[in-house]
């Protein structure tokens, strides 16, 4: 058995035979010399490269000319090639090389990239040296390919398992040590049924046997288990093997771990279905003699559940309702939109706002998970006596302007936050006087809490400005400008919160 302190390619000169077999099936050319020069393996992919019409084997590497520095004018000389340079102990990492065109099959010439190492024996002496390259004329797809053959030859990426036509395992390399938790010793000599999750039916395994055995490559997605129990998602790719007589004799499985991609692609899903529940329920702005009503929406990449509505009731008045659901994702979409259940059935019942914020609070105690909460203000406009009547369960300040005052008056939470305590009791103001040219301002905390690279706030105050600087202008437009002031504040980096404001004008 391996000890800790021998290298890799100790390791892998323990398993020759299966790495061969591997390598031999390799899009990636691989050659490999002693410490003469001579050339003791290459694969087909480096021939096919090199436009060989005869191998390699025993050829002295020094003879293989043509090899030209990125300039395709300066030939590289013998002592310059990488596989010379790795049998002299020096290591080759992605260098760039171009080989000319002749008569030998190469045409107007190819680009190749290549790495090359040296060997060394269980004693750490010089052994001979490997290059590995591959055809980069095509770009970016030969060198997704050469980082995905470098994670298999280095032991630290994909997980390869070679077994015999029967499903027998000969080799493991440690990234499946690694990934699944069974060690080298306790795999081979098994069957990848010891992965076996118990997700998959037996109708699944045994299709995929069937076409294994007809000599078909398989490839998808597939859940295992690790030795500790954990489940994990797998893309999966086993390719037969021949020998020259066509007779199948092995397989190569390359597993890659995508669980987190996996987790990542359910998390991105579940906030796109967030941000669509959210933007159903933004009520449209309703019309209201006397009244001008705008209202702003913007949610952030991962949307906080920010929620506004406009609920008319049955005695002709208007109730604003502005809102923000604790955490990210579709949860709180699913909160936020049970929160505006909750609230159109008791606003229907025509409560004062402080028992509808009680009986709102009551419904999501029961719902909600421990820790999970809602900020929200309602605000109710009697058109026909000209009065505002205000409450609010925690939420940020709304602000009620009057035209030729300095200072606005504050709408301040009236209570704490629902669904946190189940008999919590709220305050409520009620019958403000509303005059003409006046401004109700109801917002979330997205806005005054933008933040600068060094931290400083849009802040109330700002807001307050800018709700000034636009008096003149319709509601709509001041509410559009409270979102594009606080992002031109922040010089429009990422965008970490919903921005969400209402505004109501009194205009007659």
């Amino acid at each position: 058995m391996a000890t800790a302190t021998q290298s890799n390619y100790e390791v892998l000169g323990q398993h020759a035979d299966a790495l061969r077999i591997i390598f031999e099936t390799l899009p990636i050319a691989v050659m490999v010399a002693d410490t003469d020069g001579r050339i003791i393996f290459c694969n087909p992919a480096a021939e096919k490269i090199l436009g060989a019409e005869e191998t390699f084997h025993e050829t002295n590497w020094p003879a293989i000319h043509g090899w030209y520095r990125p300039d395709q004018v300066t030939l590289l000389p013998p002592e310059q090639l990488p596989l010379v340079r790795a049998v002299r102990g020096e290591r080759v990492t992605d260098e760039l090389v171009f080989l000319r065109g002749s008569e030998n099959g190469r045409g107007a010439g190819a680009w190749i990239r290549v790495n090359a190492w040296p060997l060394r024996d269980a004693r750490s002496e010089l052994c001979g040296g490997v290059v590995m390259f591959h055809d980069f004329t095509e770009g970016r797809k030969a060198l997704q390919m050469l980082n995905l053959l470098a994670h298999v030859v280095e032991q630290t990426g994909d997980n390869v398992i070679l077994t015999d036509r029967n499903g027998t395992i000969q080799y493991v390399n440690p990234a499946f040590e690694a990934t699944t938790g069974y060690s080298k010793e306790e795999a081979v000599g098994k069957t990848p049924r010891l992965l076996k999750s118990g997700l998959h039916d037996a109708g699944y395994y045994r299709e995929l046997w069937q076409r294994l055995q007809a000599g078909r490559p398989c490839q998808g997605m597939v859940i295992n288990r690790k030795k500790s129990g954990e489940l994990y998602w797998a893309q999966q790719a086993i390719t037969p093997i021949r020998d020259e007589t066509g007779q199948l004799t092995q397989f190569v499985s390359v597993l890659r771990d995508i669980t987190e991609l996996r987790k990542k692609q359910e998390q991105e899903f579940q906030l796109q279905l967030a941000r669509d529940v959210q933007k159903q329920f933004y009520a449209a702005a309703p019309s209201v003699p006397g009244l001008e009503i705008g209202a702003a929406a913007y949610p952030a990449y991962e949307t906080g559940g920010d929620y506004f509505d406009f609920i008319p009731t049955a005695d002709g008045s208007l109730v604003i309702a502005v809102g923000d659901v604790e955490g990210h994702g579709f949860g709180s979409a699913l909160v936020m939109a049970l929160t505006r259940a909750y609230l159109r059935s008791f606003v229907a019942m025509d409560l004062p706002l402080n028992d509808v914020l009680e009986q709102v609070n009551r419904m999501l105690y029961k719902d909600l998970e421990s820790g999970r909460f809602v900020t929200l203000a309602l605000a109710k406009i009697d058109s026909h006596h000209r009065c505002l009547s205000f409450a609010s369960a925690g939420h940020v300040s709304g602000f009620l302007l009057t035209h030729g005052e300095d200072e606005p008056s504050p709408l301040e939470s009236t209570g704490p936050p629902l669904g946190l305590f189940a008999d919590s009791k709220f305050g409520w103001r009620e019958k403000i006087p509303l005059q003409v040219g006046q401004t109700l301002l109801l917002m979330t905390d997205g806005a005054s809490e933008s933040a600068s690279q060094d931290g400083t706030e849009f802040g109330d105050e700002r807001v307050l400005a800018c709700l000034a600087e636009r008096r003149t202008q319709n509601a709509q437009n001041i509410a559009d400008g409270i979102f594009e002031a606080a992002r031109s504040f922040v010089n429009y980096e990422p965008q970490m919160d919903d921005i969400t404001s209402v505004v109501i004008r009194v205009t007659s």
